[in-house]
């Protein structure tokens, strides 16, 4: 595969008899599946952060169903996100998954695999990139829209003042998420950047910024984990201050019903993992793609609140959703 797939043409399927390898990488982190050989991957994260293990218990489904296993790696820097994909390459996979949470850095190695006639899907982060470096298809949410949405809830809720929590600065997913919220939001919207890999500092540094300006009434952070500890952080400054978050797991499930989180956007990251294991395995097998390579596969947002928590509660508390 090399280059755009314009409407009409029908990308190259790879060559016969390589290994399937869906590579799956996080935010600013690269992972990879390949068939035959498992080699797990090591990734820096702040303790109980629940999203991508969703995402790999996906990718593990599908790879199950369709008999591939996965080699799963990562790194939180660009270049090294480019060398475990380059690995991917020289192993001879049959195709690769990855987002595109630093695209300038994956882009290079993106089309030497194309080049190599693998083909590469992306999922998760890289909506506004995927179709530019030549992927066959694109499996998440519109970071975008989902910010807007947000903005839009805050409006609804009479909010006057949130906080956007982003705990990887530069991270592009996570930027657009507050720039949408800044773009509908009719109030006003601060940025705080926090160290995601750090929850003490996390809770400290929301706690602070409470305490600081008391005008703030609704929290917005970017994963459940980070919403779990600005529930300690609101408690710790003391005020009155909402929150509501994206992404979700079963403790942000337990804390929207007990009402100290007050809406989740979903984006399900576990479908974003299985997809993208599925549709490379689809492609290799039948010659399927999704979107025409035109459009991307929308797995959300959605809204989970009060009115519709019970029923992904079940699901939740098994780590898929």
């Amino acid at each position: 595969m090399a280059g755009r797939h314009g409407s009409g043409s029908r990308p190259p399927r790879p060559p016969r008899g390589r290994r399937l390898h869906p590579a799956a990488a996080a935010r600013a982190r690269t992972r990879s599946a390949a068939r035959g050989r498992t080699a797990p991957g090591e990734r820096r994260r702040p303790p109980g952060d629940t999203f991508w293990d969703t995402i790999r218990k996906g990718a593990e489904a599908a790879a199950a169903k369709d008999n591939v296993k996965l080699i799963y790696s990562s790194d939180p820097s660009g270049p090294n996100q480019s060398n475990l994909v380059q690995n991917a390459i020289d192993q001879k996979v049959d195709g690769i998954a990855v987002t595109l949470a630093k695209p300038d850095a994956m882009k290079a190695v993106i089309a030497k695999a194309e080049q190599a006639g693998i083909p590469v899907v992306g999922f998760n982060t890289g909506v506004q990139d995927w179709k530019e470096q030549g992927l066959l298809e694109y499996f998440g949410q519109d970071e975008s829209i989902a910010g807007e949405a947000f903005g839009r809830r805050l409006n609804e809720a009479g909010a006057k003042h949130t906080v956007c929590v982003i705990m990887e600065q530069g991270q592009v997913a996570l930027e657009a998420r507050c720039a949408g919220v800044k773009k509908t939001f009719e109030g006003r919207t601060d940025i705080l950047y926090v160290n995601g890999t750090d929850m003490p500092s996390v809770k400290s540094t929301i706690t602070a910024k409470l305490r600081q300006d008391s005008s703030i009434d609704y929290v917005t952070t970017l994963g459940a984990p980070f919403a779990m500890t600005a529930i300690q952080s609101i408690a710790d400054a003391g005020t009155k201050t909402e929150l509501a978050t994206f992404d979700l797991n079963k403790d942000a499930v337990g804390a929207i019903k007990s009402g100290k989180i007050q809406w989740a956007i979903d984006q399900q990251p576990y479908l974003q993992g299985y997809l993208s294991v599925d549709s490379l395995w689809l492609y290799k097998t039948n010659g399927n793609y999704s979107g025409g390579g035109e459009a991307p596969v929308l797995t959300g947002p959605a809204f989970v609140d009060k009115s519709n928590v019970d029923k992904i509660a079940e699901f939740a508390a098994k780590g898929t959703r």
